[in-house]
């Protein structure tokens, strides 16, 4: 039964709705949250408790206390962000995903090879920034919000660029495409082995958006001001619907790659990151492998899931509605890494 486990997150990133769809679902839950942190989760009455850390290098010190709660841990942007992926793989807490994939989120160049392999387009990227022939954007690896892209017209607008960031930080040279920027936000049950989208939005971003307001007249004048691409927000966003086919198509063929190399492959939630041109072809640049901030606009739902589910269904109700299933199912093992003896009641 839900009631005899409790869902635990990081407080940040999309835990108000993590929090919420699990409690919608019946389950307890447990907000871990930095020091000074704790009000949004208590105001909002989302978390059942709040275990306060000086730092999220303390994270591991509550691993005996989530375990005896009976705790599942549900991951997000922030908290792969805060822990790493290495040391996500060392934790004894029962984790909601495949572990396997997050190397493969975190890593751009094994996420274009997997993008490739799963029969989508991807932009060209440049290995040397010497061959630099057309706009680029420069993006850190990690799930670091935007945080450090910039765009480089050629090689040495690149070294100009590139010397206001510390060495040592991997990124990729990606070509820049014209078009519209669009999040799909989808999840896939290995239980019931069926493809959902959930929802979309676009991210309203820092400064490259404030920029826009601006005439070229005037840009010309701030010519220090560098566009920037921090997500600050997220609008909802619903896709002209001749184009879901190819959307389902698309979610479907990166689920059935990632069973090949990191089995039993990507489930729960995901989202691949898009550039939609004028002629309605679609390119793949990104893939999160977990739930997504752009899913905060439907904390009651979105078109899309109303259309399926008849009652509100964000996508962090779905993670939890499907712990729920799985342990009606007797199934938690398909769902849960590192869990071992489910009481599955």
């Amino acid at each position: 039964m839900a009631r005899n486990y409790k869902i635990a997150t990081i407080g940040s990133h999309s835990a108000l709705q993590i929090l919420k769809g699990a409690k919608d679902e019946g389950f307890g839950t447990i907000a871990i949250c930095i020091r000074g942190t704790e009000e949004p989760y208590r105001s909002f009455k989302v978390a059942d408790e709040i275990i306060s850390v000086d730092s999220y290098d303390d994270f591991e010190k509550c691993q005996d206390k989530l375990l005896r709660e009976n705790a599942i841990l549900i991951p997000h942007a922030s908290f792969i962000a805060y822990m790493g992926h290495e040391r996500v793989q060392k934790l004894r807490i029962p984790y909601f995903g495949n572990k396997k994939i997050l190397k493969f989120e975190a890593d751009r160049n094994l996420q274009r090879v997997w993008l490739k392999n799963s029969g989508i387009n991807v932009p060209k990227v440049f290995s040397d920034y010497r061959r630099i022939d057309r706009p680029v954007i420069v993006k850190f690896h990690g799930a670091r919000g935007g945080f450090g892209y910039f765009i480089a017209k050629d090689p040495d607008d690149f070294k100009r660029k590139i010397k206001d960031y510390p060495k040592g930080h991997n990124y990729v040279i990606q070509e820049y495409i014209v078009g519209v920027p669009v999040y799909a936000h989808y999840f896939y049950s290995p239980i019931t082995d069926e493809l959902e989208i959930m929802s979309f939005d676009k991210r309203y971003e820092s400064n490259v958006d404030s920029l826009g307001r601006i005439s070229a007249r005037d840009q010309l004048v701030l010519k220090k001001v560098d566009p920037s691409y921090v997500i600050i927000g997220n609008m909802p966003l619903v896709v002209r619907e001749s184009i879901l086919p190819e959307l389902f198509r698309i979610g479907r063929n990166v689920v059935e790659e990632s069973k090949k190399f990191a089995p039993p492959g990507l489930f729960g939630p995901f989202s691949l990151e898009m550039i939609i041109k004028p002629d309605v072809e679609i390119y793949v640049f990104e893939i999160s492998a977990r739930i997504v901030a752009g899913t905060n606009p439907y904390v009651q739902g979105s078109p899309y899931s109303w259309l399926r589910y008849h009652e509100p269904m964000s996508t962090g109700r779905r993670i939890a509605r499907e712990i729920k299933n799985a342990i009606k199912k007797n199934q938690l093992k398909k769902i849960l890494h590192n869990h071992d003896n489910p009481k599955d009641d």
